[in-house]
């Protein structure tokens, strides 16, 4: 049942990066709504699941926030690292961004991807209501997820092959996590901790450089609006879910 339900992730993810391809002419306002659904994830979704997850403080501090920090400067040193790399070999980058940055961004989401699945089939262990309410979450995200895996992949230069590559692999991720609830499972605080850091890393991305790329490409009144829509569409998803 756990599987059968993730399909529809499956398809929602899908969508969502068709989404994200079909927009092309206004990539301003697809990445100032990639931007807003990432920031809305973090703070609405990804953060008080780690929170309430990881549950154990370090010197005063919630681990989470300790590795949603960790995870903000790995995303930046990386990025920095890759960057200073490339132009030590006089590599061609785009824009100033390093494709290898954007498969790993995507390779993160589909890490994502796969603990909904597991999150889904862990909920249908415990009653088939807690699985149809976590299964309903998961659905209604993974249209942003989909957008933002194929968005992140190509604001980095990578060819759309690529990008059509991540989508599907994240697209697969959440059937293949449910699947994987049948023969373990994850201890809940390593999955607090796992979202702390994918937090940090994420709102890195969308804090640091798709949004200003969104408005230094087209400094429109609309690409904010869809920011703050992308926000509000992560709101509403989270409290249906609730």
């Amino acid at each position: 049942m756990a599987v059968f339900v993730a399909l529809g992730a499956f398809l929602m993810t899908l969508a969502g990066g068709w989404t994200a391809q079909r927009v092309t002419d206004r990539r301003h306002l697809v990445l100032g709504l990639a931007g807003g659904l990432m920031l809305g994830v973090v703070g609405m979704d990804l953060l008080p699941e780690a929170l309430e997850a990881a549950g154990t403080e370090v010197h005063g501090v919630p681990a989470a926030l300790l590795l949603f920090v960790a995870g903000f400067l790995t995303a930046h040193l990386v990025e920095r690292l890759l960057a200073a790399r490339q132009a030590a070999h006089g590599a061609e980058d785009h824009d100033g961004r390093t494709p290898e940055v954007g498969l790993t961004a995507a390779a993160a989401m589909v890490g994502h991807s796969a603990m909904d699945g597991v999150a889904i089939g862990a909920a249908f262990q415990v009653g088939h209501g807690m699985g149809l309410a976590v299964a309903l979450a998961v659905i209604a995200h993974d249209f942003a997820d989909g957008f933002n895996t194929f968005t992140l992949t190509t604001l980095y230069g990578n060819a759309r092959r690529r990008a059509v590559a991540m989508l599907v692999a994240d697209a697969v991720a959440p059937v293949a996590g449910a699947a994987s609830t049948l023969l373990f499972t994850i201890p809940e605080p390593a999955l607090g901790a796992y979202l702390g850091f994918f937090g940090g890393a994420l709102l890195y991305l969308a804090a640091a450089e798709i949004l200003p790329e969104a408005h230094h490409t087209h400094p429109a009144r609309s690409t904010a609006l869809c920011t703050v829509a992308g926000a509000v569409f992560i709101w509403l998803v989270v409290g249906i879910a609730e």
